[in-house]
């Protein structure tokens, strides 16, 4: 079954969350021609999700921005949810993990003033 635009998407922000990819890692990571994965990754560098950095060799790295890496803790919380409706046995794992992730999330990077 083909995969939705959304459900791309989704690949696209879980692999690069992960670390910094070149197009051609990313198609692989994504299972995903290069042409179709140019036009999403245009739209979600349009929409200030994704960015690219050029490094020494002139390769073009996709990073995410601080509004993807958001996104991409949500879909982690919300793969975490669907998994837990599925398996019983699995919640009080799921929720202890849901729980790190919001301590973290507001605890967030201390400054000093």
């Amino acid at each position: 079954m083909r995969r939705s635009k959304l459900e791309l998407y989704e690949d696209i922000i879980c692999a690069i969350a992960k670390r910094e990819l070149t197009i051609d890692s990313l198609a692989f990571e994504c299972n995903t021609s290069c042409m179709l994965l140019r036009e999403r990754l245009e739209f979600l560098a349009n929409h200030n999700i994704v960015s690219v950095e050029i490094s020494r060799d002139n390769l073009a790295y996709y990073l995410l921005t601080s509004r993807g890496v958001a996104i991409s803790k949500t879909v982690a919380v919300t793969k975490r949810l669907r998994k837990l409706q599925r398996s019983p046995q699995a919640s009080a794992q799921a929720l202890e993990t849901i729980a790190a992730i919001l301590e973290e999330n507001e605890e967030g990077p201390q400054r000093d003033l």
